[in-house]
């Protein structure tokens, strides 16, 4: 089960580029459920996600979620079949306190200016109780207009229609 959050990003960390990156691109075969390809750096693989019909979500985003890896050949062949834009992005892995880290994605491409934050927990409890540092701002984990099976829809981003 994967259980996250998702914060606006007020200031990018100091020294960002100091952080451990990784150059992400990805689409969507189907959304509903979640069929997305990915290549995270060299390493391509297939994820399956979808929603627990017995959770209710509150305070976190939780998903089950299943991962298989792919080779560059298999990656290529399903990448001719996406729907809608690749989502293309640098992801900053951020440590914190708590053993948790913040990835920071910072969008290229057609939704080049967008950045915002996710943090992963181990439980719905931890999630309640984090303390999020100065740099992130609100808490966005159920605005659909941060989904990225719905980021991908977007021709180009406009961060007026991103304003609270």
């Amino acid at each position: 089960m994967e259980i996250e959050r998702k914060f606006k990003v007020l200031k990018l960390p100091k020294d960002l580029e100091k952080y451990p990156k990784k150059e992400i691109e990805q689409g969507y075969l189907c959304i509903k459920p979640t069929v997305r390809i990915r290549r995270t750096n060299d390493k391509y693989s297939l994820n399956y996600k979808w929603k627990d019909p017995n959770v209710q979500e509150k305070s976190a985003i939780q998903n089950i979620e299943y991962d298989m890896p792919l080779t560059e050949e298999n990656y290529r062949i399903l990448f001719n079949k996406v729907e809608n834009h690749m989502i293309i992005k640098t992801r900053y892995n951020i440590k914190l306190d708590n053993n948790l880290k913040v990835e920071l994605d910072v969008f290229h491409g057609n939704l080049d200016g967008l950045v915002f934050a996710e943090v992963e927990f181990p439980d719905v409890k931890t999630s309640e109780n984090f303390i999020k540092p100065d740099w992130l701002g609100k808490d966005i984990s159920f605005d659909k207009r941060y989904d990225n099976t719905l980021l991908s829809k977007m021709d180009k981003y406009n961060p007026a229609d991103f304003e609270d």
